[in-house]
């Protein structure tokens, strides 16, 4: 299985090559006709496809290193069988990029001859997985697995299974009881869950231990994001925040910034909150207006800032402002490390120069979204990270990596829990005298939703691994994110949709679990943002 496995990768590699030879032609005279973006629906489907074969590529290492260990049984070789005919197979009649965008080669330039060959070198590794009555013996034994939580051996060490278990339990006992009555309630959560973390190490996870955090690797908080966002992903985006500044601080601060707040964070005493995005940017952050003006040993910060999650309850604010003139773009960009009492429900922001509203928003609700309007707000000069202006995008940019792989991660968790929740309700609930897993309709979905789940899993590990290796990894960590947040959705809707009208209701873990996976797809770069840099830089030589 696996030599066959490793040829139909060779095949699927020259087939990408070939769209990749075409698109990077066509791109040229895109230029040359003075319209870089014409090609961009070709572009994004080469990206999906990219990222389906790196995909496959770490299914078929993972596989390989489970059969060294001799771990390889029944359910892992099935997951590999059927996510191996399933992506080959959409690889030549449609990748979906959305639910009404369907990438297809023919599309991208391939001729139907290449088409042809590619499914004919590929058949029988397609044959081998395509029979839905294996998803249906997967979903068979995940149900067998399921209180022991054996989804498929996950591939790692023994340290990385310690971590994870420790995670699970906490998930299991002091998240998942309680987070459907946060959603419903609309409020945050509970401080003593976050101190709990706190005392967990979550906050300082990969902050030197000369920081007094545990200095550990990106791999672990990928294991460590994805259990809590098993349990709930507002319980897993917390750690996402104190991730985002440490990092900033830990690449861009001054040796007294990084002295002063990196063990702060690491013990949870200061939550800080990400200030980036503004009203009418999104993700062009070159255009953003808020301005952070000299006076007298002070930066006088005035603009709007929107979507700034966990705001009121946040002691430290990574700012992002322009210090120089707006038509030098990036270049005139600089981050502040902002301090701030932290709010209550009566007074949200109790700080002269700052007010706030909240966002009321679907899902993701545990920590509250928020705009802000800086008006005067002063920070002392020592807030500028790094000390230097005009640093702020470059510093925002070498945190980008890391922030994907945990959003990844989160995506995974999330994915987990929509199958587990699909699962469970296939077990318990009866339709005609038999459990609804019984109906191979049922099951099937339950087995492709453990096999992609696995899929995302891999490859989020995948780009978490090139990360600590210091390798330059926006394309893993893009590709990681971009599927991880497709299956998060589809397993949320695909778990719902065995709920039946149930799932519908609002009393049900399912309607809360949907409107949580959605946000997925759009924040930490949205899908369509994740496609384009993936594209450029593989067809840029990977520079």
């Amino acid at each position: 299985m696996l030599d066959a496995a490793n040829k139909a990768l060779q095949h699927a590699d020259t087939f990408l090559g070939k769209i990749a030879s075409h698109l990077s032609a066509q791109l040229q005279r895109d230029r040359a006709a003075g319209n870089p973006d014409a090609s961009q629906y070709a572009l994004h489907g080469y990206a999906w496809m990219a990222t389906y074969v790196e995909g496959l590529r770490q299914m078929v290492r993972w596989a390989e290193g489970l059969a060294a260990q001799a771990n390889l049984g029944e359910m892992e070789e099935l997951i590999l069988r059927v996510v191996l005919a399933e992506y080959l197979t959409q690889l030549t009649d449609g990748v979906p990029m959305s639910q009404g965008e369907i990438a297809r080669p023919a599309t991208l330039g391939i001729s139907g001859q290449d088409i042809v060959e590619f499914r004919e070198n590929v058949e029988e590794v397609v044959r081998q997985g395509r029979d839905p009555t294996l998803r249906v013996r997967l979903a068979e034994l995940a149900a067998k697995g399921f209180d022991s939580g054996n989804f498929g051996e996950l591939g790692l060490d023994e340290t990385q299974v310690m971590v994870l278990e420790a995670f699970r339990r906490f998930a299991d006992d002091e998240v998942q009881p309680h987070c459907h009555a946060w959603h419903l309630e609309d409020r945050l959560i509970p401080i003593e869950v976050v101190n709990a973390m706190a005392e967990m190490g979550v906050f300082g996870l990969t902050i030197p231990e000369e920081y007094g955090g545990a200095g550990m690797s990106k791999i672990a908080m990928a294991i460590v994001s994805e259990e809590l966002s098993r349990g709930y992903i507002g319980v897993g985006s917390l750690a996402t925040r104190s991730e985002i500044a440490a990092e900033l601080i830990r690449l861009g601060g001054t040796a007294e910034q990084k002295a002063h707040y990196l063990p702060l964070i690491a013990r949870g005493e200061i939550l800080p909150t990400a200030v980036f995005t503004e009203p009418n940017t999104g993700s062009d952050l070159g255009s953003l207006s808020t301005r952070a003006a000299r006076s007298d040993g002070s930066y006088v910060i005035t603009g709007a800032k929107t979507w700034i999650t966990h705001a009121s309850r946040s002691d430290l604010m990574m700012v992002l402002a322009r210090t120089g003139a707006a038509d030098q773009g990036y270049r005139t960009l600089s981050m502040f490390l902002a301090e701030k009492p932290r709010g209550t429900d009566e007074d949200p922001f109790p700080i002269d120069g700052l007010t706030g509203g909240e966002i009321k928003v679907l899902g993701y609700r545990g920590m509250k979204e928020y705009e802000l309007s800086f008006d005067g707000f002063a920070v002392p000069e020592t807030a500028l990270l790094g000390g230097i202006e005009g640093e702020g995008f470059k510093q925002l940019m070498s945190t980008f990596e890391s922030a994907r792989v945990q959003t990844a991660a989160r995506a995974v968790g999330v994915a987990q829990n929509a199958m587990e929740l699909g699962l469970r309700y296939a077990l318990e609930r009866y339709q005609f005298g038999e459990p609804l897993i019984s109906f191979p309709r049922v099951s099937a979905k339950i087995g492709w939703m453990v096999a992609e789940t696995m899929m995302a899993r891999q490859l989020t590990y995948f780009a978490a691994r090139e990360k600590d290796s210091d390798r330059r990894c926006d394309v893993e960590a893009g590709m990681a994110k971009l599927l991880a947040a497709r299956v998060a959705w589809s397993n949320a809707d695909n778990a719902l949709q065995i709920h039946g009208g149930n799932g519908y209701a609002e009393e049900y873990s399912i309607s809360r679990v949907l409107c949580d996976a959605r946000i997925l797809n759009i924040f930490e770069g949205a899908a369509e943002i994740q496609a384009q840099v993936i594209a450029r830089r593989l067809l840029a030589g990977g520079n």
